[in-house]
């Protein structure tokens, strides 16, 4: 257990954990210690280009670089931080890379790690918008994902084996993981999963401590069924714009209505299109659902947050709405305003919730809170990555190239990089011969 837990536990593993993981003592609560700003830069800068496959494959190359090969903290410290970002809105990586950013090099840390997070895909998407509407097409990139999806599987089962060795420290805790991954797959919503595995293994700890260790609470628990996660198609078509919007067009507004998305959407990307086609399609009519479909579909197959989205949809709001209907400045602005909107409510968050993190997990009560919370992120983590294998795993090649980016990763730790760039030229290779 890491300084960051001392108090709320005792026992021999306290100092086991602390020399595998290298961190530097200090009193409880004190995190590891602080490193140049120009390292945070360049370590999320490669990260934003690099970490495809949506939220449980970015998690799991936060881990593999900063903990694993940089230490810059503990398993225990990053599952605490994992945990606090499920608790908050927003997307989930991204929160993510803005603690390490802070425990890293404080507040400067936490503006620069976010923001170079989220600045190759912005850019990316930004680039591929004004393809859209240009040419009236994407261009494809099947060929690179077919070879990089089951690489994200191997990175993720990987991530997600390290993470249940710190975590799921006891039976219930366990049972609280099995159980969110079984009620996710039913269609359980889950935010309500969340918390209510958080407080079921809240509950059932405090029981066993106040009965000597005999059972005190039933692990079976059903929460209330939510909405699943909405079936999303991913076609990529050149559909042309609305001719006119049902409300006219302000930059304001665009500006206020992603600012409240990014304020109060807790999920995934299936949870964002709900919100867009909500506020975009049927309340302001800025946009068709085949054009929200695409957009969604570009957020998906483009590295770093899928909530990049919105820069795809502010850009083709913004430059229909010009002069002309392809008016490329006044979709650059549109686009940086909708990127700005929703993400900037995960750095306030994130910056208010930040220093409370040590504080929770030394009181007992938050503690075991926070415990049951991460056994639920990973059992939500393990049923994401079941989906996401359902997908990628489509033949024996692909098959083959998990088994063995897994067995690297296994054997010699390799970068994920690397493993992602091989995966990618080996999916384009075969693409192009057998075409």
């Amino acid at each position: 257990m890491t300084a960051d837990t001392a108090g709320t536990t005792s026992g021999p593993a306290a100092p086991r954990r602390e020399q595998e993981t290298s961190e530097p003592a200090g009193p409880p609560g004190t995190h590891t210690s602080r490193g140049p700003l120009g390292e945070v830069a360049a370590v999320f800068l490669k990260l934003g280009c690099i970490a495809f496959g949506g939220p449980a494959a970015h998690i799991a190359m936060m881990r593999q670089e900063l903990v694993q090969r940089r230490r810059w903290i503990s398993d225990e410290r990053f599952l605490d931080l994992l945990g606090a970002t499920n608790l908050i809105p927003g997307p989930n990586s991204t929160e993510l890379a803005i603690h390490l950013g802070y425990v890293r090099a404080g507040w400067p840390g936490l503006l620069v790690a976010g923001s170079l997070f989220i600045l190759p895909a912005m850019a990316i998407v930004l680039a591929l918008a004004w393809a859209y509407v240009a040419y009236g097409t994407l261009p494809q990139a099947q060929s690179l994902l077919y070879g990089i999806k089951p690489v994200i599987i191997a990175i993720v089962a990987q991530a997600l084996y390290g993470l249940a060795r710190t975590a799921l420290k006891g039976p219930e805790l366990i049972a609280v993981a099995a159980g969110v991954l079984v009620l996710y797959l039913l269609g359980v919503n889950e935010l309500l999963l969340l918390f209510g595995g958080g407080l079921l293994a809240l509950v059932v700890q405090l029981a066993r401590k106040r009965f000597g260790g005999r059972p005190g609470a039933a692990l079976a628990v059903a929460p209330p069924a939510g909405a699943a996660g909405l079936p999303v198609g991913a076609a990529v078509t050149g559909a042309a714009a609305a001719a006119s919007l049902a409300t006219p067009f302000s930059l304001t507004t665009l500006f206020l209505t992603f600012l409240k998305i990014g304020a109060v959407l807790y999920g995934s990307g299936y949870v964002l299109l709900a919100f867009l086609r909500g506020d975009f399609v049927d309340r302001l009519g800025w946009l068709t659902d085949r054009q929200l479909l695409d957009a969604v579909s570009v957020g998906q197959f483009t590295p770093g947050p899928v909530f990049t989205t919105a820069t795809f949809v502010g850009y083709l709001i913004g430059s229909e709405a010009g002069n002309g209907g392809q008016d490329v400045a006044a979709g650059v602005t549109a686009a940086l305003l909708a990127t700005l909107g929703i993400f900037l409510p995960s750095f306030v968050f994130v910056a208010l919730s930040g220093p409370l993190v040590p504080r929770l997990r030394r009181w007992p009560l938050t503690g075991l809170l926070l415990d049951g919370v991460n056994a639920a992120a990973l059992g939500l983590m393990a049923a994401v990555t079941l989906e996401l294998g359902r997908a990628a795993i489509v033949d024996l090649l692909t098959a083959l190239l998990a088994v063995v980016a897994l067995a690297i990763l296994v054997r010699w730790k390799v970068n994920s990089a690397w493993l992602l760039l091989g995966g990618g030229a080996i999916g384009f290779a075969y693409r192009f011969l057998v075409a």
